[in-house]
């Protein structure tokens, strides 16, 4: 008897564990979508080569349709430079939403999903013209001689407080460049294999773990050709900057 009690809790608990598994993959779904958008805006990124725009340009398009699909789904953009975490430049939210579909038939329901992906689609299409204006703008000023990465850590940091699934995207070629004994300077000093890469980023993870990203989804689109040389487009230095998100918590890292 006592055997057949133990078995059966052992069931009970095991089907509660699988519909608790089910509830929090259910509630990831359906939570809303936080993509952070980071434009470098510095002197070593030119968004005016055709390659690079029409790459970035490509990126856009893709993050549009596939972050901006439900009411509350939102995406702010950020200037990558020497003030990165004040450089918010854009913030956008889906406002379309589905009428009350309670007793609607086959036919109705099909008229409101249609009039919903009208709405939704008038609303990409100002989204992403905003967006390719941002990605666009020139920056002359003093601000383009340093680039701050490591300042959107917060920035991620608080979009994950809101719950939701966060995305995010660095337009950027990841060089790190701000002046300081405790700092990066990539231009100057960057790695040159992919054990100093990750030793680097282990020791700065110890000064950035303040910042709880939480579990983001986080994508690099570099500017650089597919017949970049390792000098100009440095592996290592992606190497840093995955090791770097793995270890905050990051749980998607690549590079486009």
């Amino acid at each position: 008897m006592h055997q057949k009690l133990v078995l059966l809790s052992g069931m009970l608990l095991a089907l509660a564990s699988c519909g608790s598994d089910k509830e929090a993959t259910k509630a990831v779904a359906d939570a809303p979508v936080y993509t952070l958008v980071f434009m470098d805006k510095t002197q070593s990124v030119h968004v005016d080569k055709n390659y690079v725009n029409d790459k970035y340009r490509q990126a856009l398009t893709d993050i549009v349709e596939g972050n901006m699909k439900n009411k509350g789904d939102k995406l702010e953009v950020y200037f990558i430079h020497e003030n990165t975490s004040k450089a918010r430049a854009l913030s956008l939210a889906v406002r379309s939403e589905k009428d009350n579909a309670d007793g609607a038939n086959a036919t109705d329901l099909e008229g409101i999903e249609t009039a919903f992906q009208l709405s939704l689609q008038k609303e990409k299409s100002i989204y992403l013209r905003q967006l390719l204006a941002k990605l666009n703008q020139q920056n002359t000023g003093a601000s383009n001689l340093s680039t701050d990465i490591w300042a959107s850590l917060p920035v991620i940091a608080k979009a994950g407080e809101s719950g939701a699934q966060v995305k995010v995207y660095y337009f950027s070629d990841m060089i790190e460049s701000v002046k300081g004994s405790d700092r990066r300077d990539f231009h100057i000093n960057p790695p040159k294999s992919d054990s100093q890469a990750e030793e680097e980023a282990k020791a700065d993870m110890k000064k950035l773990e303040k910042y709880a990203i939480g579990s983001p989804q986080v994508t690099i689109i570099s500017p650089f050709e597919p017949t970049a040389s390792t000098k100009e487009n440095n592996p290592h230095v992606t190497h840093y900057w995955q090791t770097l998100f793995q270890e905050l918590g990051g749980v998607s890292i690549e590079e486009l």
